[in-house]
């Protein structure tokens, strides 16, 4: 489903722990780590479909989290031609989205991302806030920016610094799950694909 403008209406999840860690999703199969995000299906309103999409990409359901903000606008990235799909050449030009920012009041045990048959991440971990604006794919990094900046609101008080220590907490920040919930280490990912 394509507006008139060949932007495919979707949502982008931040999910926030305790410490305003970021949740930070590992491609299946490829060293590309990403925010969750989706496509809106016809008749879905943007909540909806970011509820269905965090079942389908984290394993979390409402119950596991709180809305805590969202974007007030449409944010667009244009997706380069070599990113797109044979048979959407012409028509598809990229994304529009309407990031929700979401607080885990459940536990890191009840992410399963292989709650569906088809698992969008084989491994995730907490990060800063900020670090997804440095290891996202260029193309999708100013709809990145737009929407921490924006939702940064809710996470951070008037006066305070939004940057944290760059050291990053023992079992927190840096460390890696694997799909089967084990901690695993890992490099700082590079950017990522579409």
């Amino acid at each position: 489903m394509l507006d008139k403008d060949g932007y495919r209406p979707n949502v982008g999840i931040i999910l926030l722990n305790s410490r305003n860690d970021v949740f930070w999703g590992k491609r299946v199969r490829q060293h590309s780590w990403q925010f969750p995000q989706g496509g809106i299906k016809y008749g879905e309103s943007p909540e909806q479909a970011m509820l269905r999409e965090l079942w389908e990409e984290v394993g979390l359901k409402a119950e596991h989290v709180k809305i805590v903000g969202r974007t007030r606008e449409w944010l667009r990235y244009d997706v380069p031609e070599q990113w797109i799909r044979r048979e959407l050449r012409g028509n598809y030009r990229g994304q529009k989205q309407i990031w929700f920012l979401l607080r885990l009041t459940g536990r890191d045990c009840d992410v399963c991302l292989r709650a569906t048959a088809h698992p969008e991440f084989d491994a995730w971990r907490w990060h800063d806030y900020w670090v997804p604006l440095e290891t996202v794919i260029e193309f999708k990094r100013d709809v990145y920016q737009q929407a921490l900046l924006e939702l940064s609101r809710f996470v951070f008080k008037p006066g305070r610094p939004h940057h944290k220590s760059p050291r990053p907490r023992a079992s927190q920040a840096g460390d890696v799950r694997a799909a089967n919930g084990t901690m695993v280490a890992a490099p700082e990912p590079p950017g990522e694909a579409a």
